[in-house]
C-alpha cells in the first residue's frame, strides 16, 4: 500500500525504505534516528505489531503453535543477550492465563470472593458512562476490593459521591493504605466526607487550602497492586453522586501494562504532592481550620477578621528561593551587602524581601535586628507591613509611620519617604541605628528626597526592590550597589507561577520603513518618527487605519478593552487618542503635561469604561499602573529591553476577570541597529539559533498558556534582522571593532568583563566560537598577533572551564595561577593535587602523561607557557568567582572528595577528585554508575532528560526528584536486587557505604557537553522492582532551588 501524505511515527522497514527511494524525486520526507534511551521502548512496540500480524496469519489460529513460536523467540532472545533467566518467560504449553492467587493458610473468609474488575486490569478503557459499559461506581468497588493500597486526587469530596463507595473504603483501610489529596478550592468540599474519611484507619489525607495558587483540577484514582497490575482512573469524575453516575463524565482507565508511563507519571506526581509543603495533612486538630476554609471559599465577600493573615504558613515559591540563595552568596561569600533586585511588578519583591528579613532575623538571634522599610505611598506600606507579619508569623511586627500613623515606637518601621524628609527623621538617631533597610520602588531613588536618607544611614544591609534598574533620569541606579544587580526575575517564570496573567501576543504587518531614520545614542531619532507618523499626514493615516484594522482583526469585543497604546511623543500621543474618537472609539491621552486630576480622571475613565485607550509616552512620569488593562498596543519601536518589559509588564498585572493580555505589536522593516532578537528572547524560553528556528516554524516555546504569532511579511522583517544579532564568530569580532567607541572604555583582558556585559553576551557564547577572547581581538585587529603552543587545546577547555561554580576550587586554582613563577617547583598536599589534575583534565582531553607531562609542576610549567590564553583562564576564574549564584558547601564525609554540594563538575573532574582519573591515565567511564571500592562510595551520574531531540514519556519518570529533598531513581537494567551491587545500594546503611548524587538536566545545552551538580550523599527510603531496582533516595542537603525547577519533573 503507498505511503500517505502527513506525519509518522513510523520505525522504517525495509520495504518502507525502498518505497521512499523508489519516490524520492516526488516526496520530501523528514526522519530521525531512533534514540538509545528510547530504543527498547521503540523496537519492541514494533516487535509486537509484527508478532500480532504474524500470529493471525498461523492456519486454523492454533493455539500450540503459536505457543512454540513465541518460545522460539523468547529463546532466541535470551541466546543474543546472554541472559538464561529471560528463559524463564517461556510460556507453558497449557495455554493458561492466571487470574489471582490467595494464600490458604489462615485464611479468614471462607468463600472464595475473587472479586475482580470487569474491564480488563491488562488493557486500557474508556468510560463515558453509555449504557453499554459496566457501571463506574461498581467498576470502583471492585477495583477498591481488588488493591493493594489506594491514592486518589480530587478537587473536592462530597457525601453523596462518597456514600457509595464508603463501605468498600472501610473494608480495605482495616488492613491496607489510603491517600487523598483534595483542596478547599470553591468551598465545594463537604466537611462530613473529609471527616469521615480521617476517621478511617491506614489513611492520610492532605488538604491544599491556598486555592488561589493551587487551582487543583485533577480527578484521578490510582489502584496500586503488588504484583504489577496497578490501574489509574483519570478524568472528569469527582467524588460526587452526579459526576460518579449520571452526569456525561469521562473516564480513561489505564493499566501499568499497556500505559506504563501514564502510570509512572501518575505516579510520580502524586508522590510529589503528597510530599509538597502547599498540601497539609489534615488531623483532628484541623477541623476548625477546614471549616473556615470551605466557608470563605464558598462566600467570596466572606470578611475574616485582620488578624487571620498570621495562621497561614507562607513558603517561597522556588524562583523567590533562587533570589533569597543568591541575595545570601552575594552577602556571605563576595561580601556585597547591598543589593538590588529587579522582578517585574506583581512578582512578590515585597514576599522575597520579607523572607530575606526573615533569613537576617534567624542568624542574628536574641538581637533587635531594626528594620527600616521605605515606600512612597502609604497603601504600598500597609500592605508590605501585612506581608511582613505573615512571613514573620508576628500579627504585631512593625509601625506604619506616615502623614495618618504614628508607630508607638521606630525599632521597626514602615515609613513614606514624604514623612522621613518631614520629620527630619535622620537627625535624631545614629548612622548604624537601622540593621536592615529595604526601599521599594529603587528607581525613585534619584530624587532628592531619597538622597538624604541614602547618604546618612550606613546599614548592615541595604535591600533596593525595583521593576526596572534605569532611572528616570537616565543615570544608573547601579552605583548604589556596587554596580551590580543581585538578581533578577525572568518574566516566563512568573507567568508559569500565574503571577502575572498570560499574553497573546501578535506581530502585525506594519508597512512603515524604518531603515532610513536617523540612528542615535542607541536607538531612532524621535523627531524624525513623530514626524513619519504624526506630521507626514499620508503616512499616518495610513498606520492609524492599519491599527484599526488590526485591533478589528484580533480583539473579540471592543467593549471588553481597557488597552493602552505606547507612543513616540506627546503629538503622536495626542495625534492617536484624536484619531481614535472620529473613529468612535472613546479614548485619552496622559503625558506629564497633563494635571494630576487629569491623569486621575484619564485612568478612572480607563478602568469604568468611558475610555477604550489611552494613548501614553513615558509610564513612570505619568504613573499609569491599572492591573485591569487587558490589551496594550506597540505603537513605536522600543530601544531598550528593559522598557519594553516595563511595558509589557503593565499589562500583565493579575485582574479579576482577565484571561490573557492581547498585545498587538506592529513590525515594520528596522534600521539595521535595531534588536529584534532581544525582544523576542526575552519572552520566549529559547535563546540563539534554537530561537531563530523557532520563529521560521511559528512554533515559539512560550510561559504556559502564552501564544506568539507573527504576520508573514512581519516575519520576513525579523528574520532578516535577527540574524545580525545572533552571538556568533562574525558578530562578536565586530562588536569587538566597535567597543571602544560605543562604550568610551578601553578594551584589555582585564576589562573583558566590561566587554561582555555592554553587549550582554555570555562566556559561553563567546568560547563556543572556539577562539579565545584574545584571538577574536587579533580578529578584529584591535590587538596583536600571538603565539601559544596548546591555543587549540585550551580553547576547548576554556568552554568547560567557564561552569565551575566551586568557591574552594576558584580560590585555590586562582591563589595557584596567579602566585606561580616560572620554574618554581612547589610543594602540593594530596588535595592540592587532586584539585590541580581537576585543572588539567578540564582543559585538556588527554591524561598528562599523553601529553608528556609528569608531575603537577609539570603541567603548571606548560600551562605557564600559553602566556597570553593563562592570563585570560584567570580572568574566567575571577568573573567566575564574581558571579556565583548557589552557594556551596562541605559534604562532610570520611574522606576528603575535594568537592563541594550543590557546586558544578564535569565527568572527568570528578574522576580527577575521587582519583580515577591520575596523571597516568584516564578512566573510561561507560556507565552512569561508579564503584569506589577503596572508598566504599557509590557515585551515581544521572542525566533527568534521557533523549534530548522531543518530548519522551517513557523515560522521564525514571530518574526525578520528588520534592527538595527525595529522589526517584532507577539503576541500570542488568541490577537485580540479589545482585551484589543491588543488595549494596538496598543494605548501604548497615554497611556503612557512601551513595553521591550528581544530576544535570539534559546531556548538552546547545551543542556543549553538561556538566553535573553535586547533591552530596544521600539514604535508602524506600526499593521497589529488580533489573531495575527502583529506589527513593533521601537527600542530606536539600535541593538549591535552580536545580529543584528543572528535577521535579512532576511539579
Amino acid at each position: 500500500m503507498k505511503l500517505k501524505e502527513g506525519i509518522y511515527e513510523q520505525v522504517i522497514s525495509n520495504k518502507i525504505h525502498e518505497e521512499i527511494k523508489n519516490r524520492e524525486n516526488e516526496i520530501n520526507i523528514h526522519k530521525e534516528e531512533i534514540e538509545k534511551e528510547e530504543a527498547k521502548i521503540v523496537l519492541s512496540k514494533y516487535l509486537q505489531e509484527v508478532t500480532k500480524k504474524s500470529l493471525n496469519l498461523m492456519k486454523n489460529k492454533d493455539l500450540n503453535k503459536q505457543i512454540e513460536l513465541c518460545n522460539q523467540i523468547i529463546n532466541y532472545l535470551s541466546t543474543q543477550v546472554e541472559d538464561e533467566e529471560i528463559k524463564e518467560n517461556n510460556i507453558h504449553k497449557n495455554g493458561e492465563i492466571l487470574l489471582s492467587i490467595e494464600e490458604k493458610l489462615n485464611k479468614s473468609k471462607i468463600k472464595n470472593n475473587n472479586i475482580r474488575p470487569i474491564t480488563p486490569i491488562s488493557q486500557s478503557y474508556l468510560f463515558t458512562n453509555s449504557n453499554n459499559e459496566p457501571d463506574l461506581i461498581n467498576e470502583l468497588k471492585r477495583e477498591i476490593a481488588s488493591s493493594d493500597s489506594i491514592d486518589i486526587l480530587v478537587s473536592f469530596i462530597r457525601w453523596s459521591g462518597l456514600r457509595l463507595i464508603k463501605d468498600g473504603l472501610i473494608e480495605h483501610t482495616k488492613t491496607k493504605k489510603l491517600r487523598i489529596i483534595t483542596t478547599s478550592y470553591m468551598g465545594a468540599s463537604e466537611f462530613r466526607a473529609i471527616k469521615f474519611l480521617s476517621q478511617l484507619p491506614n489513611t492520610e489525607i492532605k488538604i491544599s487550602y491556598d486555592t488561589q495558587r493551587t487551582r487543583l483540577h485533577a480527578k484521578s484514582y490510582m489502584f496500586n497492586r503488588n504484583t504489577g497490575f496497578t490501574t489509574a482512573y483519570i478524568g472528569s469524575s469527582n467524588i460526587s453522586k452526579d459526576a460518579m453516575t449520571t452526569g456525561l463524565e469521562w473516564n480513561m482507565k489505564v493499566s501499568e501494562k499497556d500505559s506504563k508511563n501514564i502510570v509512572d507519571k501518575f505516579k510520580a506526581t502524586f508522590e510529589s504532592y503528597f510530599n509538597d509543603e502547599e498540601f497539609k495533612t489534615f488531623t483532628e486538630a484541623d477541623e476548625e481550620k477546614l471549616k473556615i476554609e470551605l466557608k470563605k471559599a464558598r462566600v467570596n465577600d466572606y470578611k475574616s477578621d485582620k488578624d487571620e493573615i498570621a495562621n497561614i504558613d507562607v513558603r517561597p515559591y522556588h524562583y523567590q528561593q533562587e533570589i533569597l540563595d543568591t541575595l545570601n552568596v552575594e552577602r556571605e561569600v563576595l561580601g556585597h551587602n547591598k543589593n538590588l533586585v529587579v522582578a517585574a511588578t506583581g512578582v512578590g519583591k515585597t514576599v522575597i524581601s520579607a523572607f530575606d528579613y526573615k533569613n537576617f532575623k534567624n542568624n542574628n538571634k536574641g538581637k533587635v535586628n531594626r528594620l527600616l522599610f521605605i515606600a512612597h505611598r502609604e497603601d504600598i506600606l500597609l500592605q508590605s507591613m501585612k506581608t511582613f507579619r505573615t512571613i514573620l508569623r508576628d500579627r504585631n511586627f512593625g509601625g506604619l509611620y506616615t502623614g495618618n500613623f504614628t508607630p508607638d515606637n521606630i525599632d521597626h518601621v514602615f515609613m513614606t519617604i514624604q514623612t522621613f524628609n518631614s520629620k527630619k527623621f535622620n537627625e535624631n538617631i545614629s548612622k548604624d541605628f537601622y540593621d536592615f533597610i529595604i526601599i521599594d520602588e529603587f528607581h525613585h531613588a534619584s530624587a532628592p528626597s531619597y538622597q538624604k536618607l541614602l547618604s546618612y544611614f550606613n546599614p548592615k544591609v541595604l535591600l533596593g526592590l525595583t521593576a526596572t534598574p534605569e532611572r528616570m533620569d537616565g543615570k544608573d541606579v547601579l552605583e548604589y550597589f556596587d554596580g551590580r544587580i543581585s538578581s533578577e526575575m525572568r518574566l516566563g517564570e512568573a507567568i508559569d507561577k500565574k503571577l502575572l496573567t498570560p499574553f497573546q501576543y501578535f506581530c502585525v504587518t506594519d508597512e512603515l520603513d524604518l531603515s532610513k531614520i536617523k540612528w542615535s545614542k542607541g536607538g531612532y531619532d524621535n523627531k524624525e518618527l513623530t514626524n513619519l507618523l504624526t506630521v507626514d499626514k499620508l503616512n499616518a493615516k495610513k498606520r492609524a487605519d492599519l491599527i484599526l484594522k488590526s485591533i478589528d482583526d484580533y480583539i473579540a469585543d471592543i467593549d471588553e478593552v481597557v488597552g493602552l497604546g505606547f507612543c513616540v511623543s506627546i503629538d503622536h500621543a495626542n495625534f492617536m487618542a484624536n484619531y481614535f474618537n472620529k473613529k468612535g472609539i472613546p479614548s485619552v491621552a496622559i503625558s506629564s503635561k497633563c494635571s494630576i486630576d487629569e491623569r486621575d480622571e484619564a485612568k478612572s475613565g480607563l478602568v469604568n469604561g468611558k475610555y477604550k485607550f489611552a494613548f501614553v509616552v513615558d509610564l513612570y512620569n505619568e504613573g499609569v499602573d491599572i492591573p485591569e488593562i487587558n490589551t496594550i498596543l506597540f505603537l513605536r519601536p522600543t530601544d531598550s529591553l528593559t522598557v519594553f518589559l516595563q511595558q509589557l509588564g503593565r499589562g500583565l498585572r493579575l485582574s479579576d476577570n482577565k484571561e490573557c493580555l492581547t498585545v498587538l505589536d506592529y513590525v515594520g522593516q528596522a534600521h539595521k541597529n535595531y534588536n529584534f532578537y532581544e525582544k523576542f528572547s526575552a519572552i520566549a524560553k529559547k535563546k540563539g539559533k534554537a530561537l531563530k528556528e523557532e520563529i521560521e516554524s511559528g512554533f515559539i516555546t512560550l510561559p504556559k498558556g502564552c501564544h506568539l504569532h507573527i504576520e508573514k511579511q512581519a516575519k520576513e522583517y525579523i528574520l532578516r534582522n535577527i540574524n545580525s544579532f545572533i552571538n556568533n564568530k562574525t558578530t562578536i569580532t565586530n562588536k569587538i571593532k566597535t567597543f571602544e567607541i560605543e562604550s568610551g572604555k578601553k578594551l584589555n583582558l582585564i576589562n573583558f568583563i566590561n566587554f561582555i556585559e555592554f553587549y550582554n553576551i555570555t562566556l559561553k557564547e563567546i568560547y563556543k566560537t572556539k577562539n579565545s577572547f584574545y584571538r577574536l581581538c587579533v580578529n578584529a585587529k584591535v590587538k596583536e598577533d600571538f603565539n601559544d603552543i596548546d591555543e587549540q587545546s585550551l580553547v576547548g577547555g576554556m568552554l568547560r572551564l567557564i561552569n565551575t561554580d566551586s568557591i574552594r576550587l576558584l580560590k585555590f586554582w586562582i591563589n595557584t595561577l596567579e602566585n606561580y613563577k616560572e620554574d618554581k617547583t612547589i610543594s602540593f598536599n594530596d588535595s592540592e593535587e587532586k584539585m590541580l589534575l581537576m585543572l588539567h583534565y578540564t582543559l585538556y582531553t588527554k591524561s598528562p602523561k599523553d601529553l608528556g607531562i609528569n608531575s603537577i609542576n609539570e603541567f603548571l610549567q606548560r600551562l605557564y607557557s600559553n602566556k597570553v590564553i593563562y592570563e585570560e583562564i584567570i580572568e574566567i576564574l575571577k568573573y567566575n568567582l564574581s558571579h556565583i549564584k548557589v552557594k556551596t558547601f562541605n559534604d562532610n564525609l570520611s574522606f576528603d572528595t575535594n568537592l563541594e554540594v550543590h557546586a558544578t563538575y564535569t565527568k572527568e573532574q570528578i574522576l580527577a577528585s575521587l582519583g580515577k582519573n591520575t596523571i597516568e591515565k584516564q578512566y573510561p567511564l561507560r556507565e552512569g554508575v561508579l564503584y569506589i571500592e577503596d572508598k566504599k562510595t557509590d557515585v551515581f551520574l544521572i542525566t533527568l532528560n534521557k533523549v534530548e531531540k522531543h518530548f519522551s514519556p517513557s523515560t522521564m519518570y525514571e530518574d526525578y526528584a520528588i520534592n527538595d529533598e527525595l529522589f526517584n531513581w532507577q539503576s541500570q537494567s542488568r541490577t537485580s536486587i540479589d545482585s551484589p551491587t543491588g543488595k549494596r545500594y538496598v543494605n548501604h546503611r548497615d554497611s556503612g557505604n557512601n551513595i553521591l548524587l550528581f544530576v544535570r538536566e539534559n546531556k548538552s545545552e546547545d551543542g556543549v557537553t553538561s556538566p553535573y551538580t553535586y547533591l552530596g550523599a544521600a539514604d535508602i527510603v524506600s526499593h521497589s522492582g529488580s533489573k531495575p531496582i527502583s529506589i527513593v533516595w533521601k537527600l542530606r542537603n536539600k535541593l538549591p532551588a535552580s536545580i529543584a525547577i528543572k528535577a521535579e519533573k512532576a511539579l
